[in-house]
């Protein structure tokens, strides 16, 4: 009975111990071009990061708030990038790996699959790609202290 116990108690650390690694990705964090900050959080098992700031907020030519121009849904023109959910779908795979998501590129209009690679608390790389991670392309997104 007592190993039992034990056994029980040491499972239940473990599960413990990874969903709170897999939270370390929560919070809001810089691309590397400096443009924009995007929060991640947990949204029943996965994680989503949406823009919730922009260097430019604005259309310089109207005025009004930037929208998604380029997405090549058209209906989606009209959707204010503020607020717009880039990531989607990642999953904790362990060791530090978000995979199985998207990220969408608002200046392209283009998605990719996408995995996320937490360096350290304060760093994650980002690759996106189409069909194979070898042909890719990786950004150093800097986690923000948030007051």
């Amino acid at each position: 009975m007592r190993k039992l116990l034990l056994t029980l108690g040491f499972c239940l650390m473990a599960i413990f111990v990874f969903a709170q690694e897999a939270d370390d990705i929560v919070g809001v964090w810089e691309p590397g071009h400096g443009k924009a900050r995007v929060k991640i959080d947990n949204i029943d098992g996965k994680y989503y990061g949406r823009i919730v700031w922009l260097k430019e907020p604005n259309d310089p030519e109207t005025g009004e708030p930037k929208t998604d121009v380029n997405n090549p849904d058209k209906s989606m023109a009209n959707v204010p990038l503020r607020g717009y959910r880039i990531l989607k779908d990642f999953e904790y795979k362990g060791k530090g790996e978000w995979a199985e998501g998207t990220i969408y590129d608002p200046e392209t209009g283009n998605t990719y699959s996408s995995v996320i690679t937490f360096k350290d608390e304060n760093t994650l790389d980002i690759r996106g790609y189409v069909g194979v991670k070898t042909f890719g392309r990786s950004d150093t997104w800097r986690r923000l202290k948030v007051r």
